[in-house]
């Protein structure tokens, strides 16, 4: 009789714990990024700071995020000057010295290509999620569509096959690296996730799923909702 309470008792501390793990991880994770992002990026900018503006000469314990707010001060307005005709001459002067350097000038073009798709509001990178049979037939991989847009790579690969489209591969846990592919269109299969619905899927090794079943019934529901009810005989 005793070993039944105190078995339950034990199960009882065990789901506190994994409870309050499932609260605290995530938040303990979370506060460790940002923190070491703020100290990075102080690390950086408090250097260059003069002694006379930086406030760890005046207080006794160092201020963290002053850098970063410095930093963030500093490219809005670079920005900022980089929208006038003057700041736009001086930026392709320093692009048009870059290009006379062999090695820099690749680096710098890639970077930029990226940094300018990746920011634009125009831009379709990643808006799309789907699957395709991957390692080999009957498996079955997530996939994030690059691009629909025309390119000499699908139309090398029309003439040789049917339609194609660029698709991004992330790989488990980390979904920031991967492989890029041109798999036929046919062969790919769209889905109703969202990119972060994705992204989580494959952090979390498929533990963390969209809620399908929940979104459909609920689109089902108003989809009744909107129907106007029949007109009744006495009517």
């Amino acid at each position: 009789m005793s070993e039944q309470p105190k078995h339950r008792g034990m199960t009882r501390i065990r789901n506190y714990f994994l409870t309050g793990f499932v609260v605290t991880a995530p938040l303990a994770i979370t506060a460790y990024i940002a923190w070491s992002f703020i100290g990075w990026v102080d690390s950086w900018v408090k250097p260059y700071i003069p002694a006379r503006y930086n406030p760890d000469n005046y207080l006794p314990f160092a201020v963290p995020g002053f850098g970063l707010i410095v930093a963030v001060v500093l490219i809005t307005l670079i920005g900022f000057l980089t929208a006038n005709f003057i700041g736009r001459t001086i930026v392709s002067y320093g692009e048009y010295l870059l290009d006379r350097m062999p090695l820099v000038r690749s680096i710098y073009r890639a970077l930029k290509q990226i940094f300018e798709t990746v920011l634009s509001n125009k831009s379709e990178v990643f808006k799309k999620v789907g699957l395709i049979e991957y390692p080999r037939r009957g498996a079955w991989a997530i996939v994030f569509i690059s691009s629909e847009r025309q390119s000499e790579v699908n139309s090398r690969i029309e003439a040789h096959a049917e339609d194609s489209i660029a698709v991004f591969l992330p790989s488990t846990p980390n979904p920031t690296t991967g492989f890029l592919m041109y798999v036929p269109r046919s062969e790919l299969i769209e889905l109703s996730m969202t990119v972060e619905e994705a992204a989580k899927l494959v952090i979390s090794a498929g533990l963390v799923t969209p809620e399908y079943q929940k979104k459909t019934e609920e689109l089902v529901r108003q989809a009744d909702s909107r129907v106007a009810p029949p007109l009744s005989a006495a009517e």
